[in-house]
């Protein structure tokens, strides 16, 4: 087992890094964390407000393409590790506003890459052991499957919307200052999260936010689409048994083995919502709103976890139902 102390995790006042970090200075009393994140429209520090005054984290405000902010952070801090979850990721805004998803998640990792690199490397030598960049990636690099079948991490590489192009790019570039320069690195492709503290755009919060307020549940062509749903609590275990005991150079795909049609999904979301609020069982339901499908909506999402599950011993620690009955019960308190 690995063992580091200064991490640096971008993005950590997002929905997934903010787990993350909560996770990681719980688990592991020896380390401290640099959090480096814009506070761009989904980045919230209200999602960290109970370990604000850890002794053993800090916040910095800035963006991972500044350069020389990040260069200064690795020169102050001489991080042992990176967790890189900042990224633009909404597929909606994606494909309505492109550039702004290839600058951040495309350059913005060459330059944590190369100022890791600069931080790491010793002079007439490429070791950089004791070191690790960990990348976190997405599923829908793999494009979409079929009726059947599961990504695995050998999977094509197949991206159809600007976001997951440029998460793909993302990931090639990682992978080549591994064998260009021995740059330790470990890749996670993950399904979609769910859990507390998500930016309300996203499907769950959003439709949660709705059911409460009796507004309209679009739900994109007729439903049918497919997600395998991973809660944001089983991610975080996931990345911080992947950084201590993955294997250097590889990828690891984490899914919460469950998957949903959209349809289902927000018919079961109707049902706990109500439940909670005391209203009659499927009261919401004439909410649901059939809209115009997402352009290059791909059809379905689904992981073979088998590397992580069998290799490092991970699984999901809550069945879907309960953890989102979690997830409601906490929008619910928060909204």
């Amino acid at each position: 087992m690995r063992s580091f102390e200064k991490i640096l995790v971008t993005g950590g006042a997002g929905f997934i890094g903010s787990h993350v970090i909560r996770f990681m200075l719980a688990e592991h009393s020896n380390i401290s964390i640099v959090n480096l994140d814009a506070l761009t429209y989904a980045g919230n520090l209200e999602n960290l407000s109970d370990i604000r005054n850890s002794k053993r984290y800090t916040f910095v405000k800035g963006n991972i393409c500044d350069a020389e902010l990040v260069g200064s952070l690795f020169a102050e801090h001489n991080f042992d590790s990176v967790i890189h979850l900042a990224a633009e990721s909404h597929v909606d805004r994606s494909i309505e506003n492109p550039m702004t998803f290839l600058e951040t998640n495309i350059m913005g990792t060459a330059v944590l890459l190369n100022a890791a690199l600069d931080c790491w490397k010793t002079e007439g030598s490429r070791d950089m052991s004791g070191k690790m960049f960990y990348h976190v990636s997405t599923d829908e690099v793999y494009g979409s499957l079929g009726d059947t079948g599961l990504f695995t991490e050998t999977t094509a590489y197949d991206p159809r919307s600007p976001y997951s192009a440029s998460k793909a790019s993302s990931d090639h570039i990682v992978r080549a200052y591994h064998h260009t320069y021995d740059m330790p690195i470990i890749i996670s492709n993950c399904s979609n999260n769910y859990g507390s503290h998500q930016y309300p755009e996203k499907l769950i919060p959003l439709m949660i936010g709705n059911i409460v307020n009796n507004q309209p549940l679009p739900v994109y062509g007729e439903g049918i689409n497919v997600r395998d749903w991973l809660y944001v609590e089983d991610h975080a275990s996931a990345i911080n048994a992947i950084l201590h005991n993955g294997e250097i150079g590889e990828t690891y795909n984490i899914g919460g083995l469950n998957e949903w049609r959209n349809i289902d999904l927000v018919h079961l979301l109707i049902k706990l919502v109500d439940s909670e609020l005391g209203r009659l069982e499927g009261t919401s339901t004439s909410l649901i709103s059939f809209v115009k499908d997402r352009a290059g909506h791909d059809m379905r999402y689904a992981i073979d976890a088998t590397k992580l599950c069998d290799g490092l011993g991970w699984k999901p620690s809550v069945t879907f139902e309960q953890g989102l009955l979690e997830t409601v019960k906490w929008y619910l308190a928060n909204s």
